[in-house]
Order: structure tokens, then sequence, then C-alpha cells
């Protein structure tokens, strides 16, 4: 396994700690079982689609929550009252958590299941504030900011 030292880049960053913590945080979640299997798809400029595959269960044995940057998708399945006789049993219908780090302004916007796939749509939606915005150059004498005389 691979360790990364990014003590380095906190001599000559500010506000990143994040982006750092979340690098670590993905290293160090790299071994985990791959239940359930996943899709990530760009679809769009600002679109985002996750694919599980969670056959055999229904929508009511699914959460999805999300919580600022952080979205969680969780499975169980409830109990039956009759034990099944499986001869083999290839259908993993174990609980699961899936944990997945998204970006600022990026939002689940539906959440569909179907044929044993749950597809979870996200979309990134940035605030007009956030938006590059071009500023007009115009001739003449510089501009001077007007300074307001303390009350």
């Amino acid at each position: 396994m691979r360790a990364y030292d990014f003590s380095p880049l906190f001599r000559s960053t500010v506000g990143f700690d994040r982006v750092f913590q979340l690098l670590d945080s993905v290293n160090s979640d790299m071994g985990g079982n791959g239940y359930p299997p996943y899709n990530i798809e760009k679809v769009g400029e600002n679109g985002y689609r996750i694919t599980l595959a969670v056959a055999g269960f229904t929508a009511q044995d699914i959460e999805i929550v999300q919580q600022e940057n952080a979205l969680k998708v969780s499975g169980k399945i409830a109990a039956k009252d009759e034990p099944a006789a499986f001869l083999h049993r290839g259908i993993a219908a174990r609980a699961f958590e899936r944990r997945f780090e998204v970006a600022d302004h990026v939002r689940v916007t539906d959440a569909t299941l179907e044929n044993g796939l749950l597809h979870i749509a996200l979309v990134r939606e940035v605030p007009e504030e956030k938006k590059p915005r071009v500023i007009a150059v115009s001739g003449g004498q510089p501009a001077r900011p007007a300074l307001q005389a303390a009350e």
C-alpha cells in the first residue's frame, strides 16, 4: 500500500486542509470490500450519475442521505419470516453502506431503482456569485476608488 506525505504542501498552501484530508481518506479507503459494485458517469457538462448493482433490494430497503459534501447510500433487507433452503446462494443480499465525497455545489436530484440497478442523478449547480464574470475595460483616466470619511 502506498502512503503519501502531503506535509511539504502545507508550507505553501492556505485553506486546502480539506483537500489533503480527502486525499488521505481516499488513500486509506482503497482496501474496501467492493460491495456493492458501482459506476460513476459524467452525464453532460454539469451532470453525474452513480449506478450501484443492488440485486435483491427494493426501494424500501435502500436509504440515500446527502449531508454537506458526503453522500451515503445504505441498504438492508428486512428479515423474512420463512427461511429459504438455498442449494446455492450467489446473490449477495447483505447489508451495505457506500460513501461518496461530492464536490461543493453538487446535489442529488433523483434516484431510481430499475432491474437491480440503483441510479443516483447528481447535478453541479454553481451559484451566480461564484461564476466567473467579465469585467469591461474602458479607456481614459484610471479609476480611483472613492474613500468615505469616517463619521
